[in-house]
């Protein structure tokens, strides 16, 4: 079955609207206009995609069905044309990354000051999250690289080998919590204090877990989990919590004095990073310049 652009786009507009009035508004074009670009979709699939109430469109069980393709169709389609025209010199390009928080912080931002400063037409959209959103949205198609931990990547998603490079991370609490007055603090001594950290099944955790695992520790009294890093360093800076980052996501609090590491022997680990692509296919020429930065980058960080 073959759409036509017009109607995938109309598709999209409804559902993400939520009413016929306000997608057309959106598109610039009336509803009756949008209501035969529907209807005529509508024909083709041989079913009805949506459901008219008063209070707006609903999808119907087919029009859920569709609604992953067509957003994947659309955005394909954009990609391609901002691709050619870049090449063209027509318009600007796209550059659709994510990152986790740590990489989000440092690395990222000074790859994405290299590339446009070189490719200054080119345009940046950066999600952040845990590895679970990011390899969602490779898959989606919503990004075209994924910054974060080295791991089993699955079978759509694999690692590029020569963008590899290293941090550690480290049990921090703010500068001013009770721990730092005692006299020769042990990793033991903070597991009964409360604890914020990314929930179970995040890699920070996961990290954590295995790090105290090797030297026969259970995990801590983990009172808050968050995937918010802002509430994290929150928790940690204001709050008298204990918890455990990548040296690049408290670097500027660090500069701050807000927060820092811990002393204390064996309290930190470190963890390979890597770029993440889709298996199979083309990359994107704007990724493929942000990909050029992030390996000499990380080439230099790894010497």
């Amino acid at each position: 079955m073959t759409f036509e652009m017009q109607q995938i786009i109309a598709f999209n507009a409804i559902v993400s609207s939520g009413s016929l009035g306000r997608a057309a508004n959106a598109l610039n074009i009336t509803q009756p206009a949008l209501s035969r670009t529907i209807r005529r979709l509508e024909e083709q699939v041989g079913a009805p995609l949506f459901e008219r109430h008063s209070k707006g469109m609903q999808l119907t069980d087919v029009g859920q069905a569709l609604m992953p393709h067509a957003s994947m169709l659309q955005r394909e389609s954009e990609q391609a044309r901002e691709e050619i025209q870049a090449m063209l010199g027509l318009a600007r390009g796209t550059i659709r990354v994510g990152a986790v928080a740590s990489i989000a912080c440092h690395v990222l931002p000074l790859a994405i000051g290299s590339v446009t400063s070189k490719w200054p037409r080119l345009k940046v959209q950066i999600i952040e999250g845990v590895w679970d959103r990011l390899a969602n949205a490779l898959v989606s198609r919503e990004i075209d690289l994924a910054l974060a931990v080295e791991a089993d990547a699955g079978e759509d998603i694999e690692p590029v080998k020569d963008c590899r490079w290293f941090d550690s991370s480290t049990v921090v609490a703010s500068r001013r919590h009770p721990l730092r007055k005692r006299r020769k603090l042990t990793l033991a001594d903070t597991l009964g204090e409360r604890w914020a950290l990314m929930p179970k099944g995040t890699e920070p955790y996961e990290h954590l877990k295995r790090m105290l695992s090797r030297q026969g520790l259970p995990m801590p009294n983990i009172v808050v989990e968050t995937r918010s890093v802002t509430s994290l360093k929150s928790l940690i800076s204001h709050s008298g919590f204990i918890g455990w980052m990548p040296e690049p996501m408290f670097d500027a609090d660090l500069k701050a004095g807000m927060i820092d590491s811990l002393n204390i022997a064996g309290a930190d680990d470190k963890r390979t990073l890597t770029a993440f692509r889709r298996r199979g296919g083309i990359l994107p020429a704007p990724a493929v310049k942000l990909l050029d930065e992030l390996r000499a980058m990380t080439s230099a960080r790894s010497k």
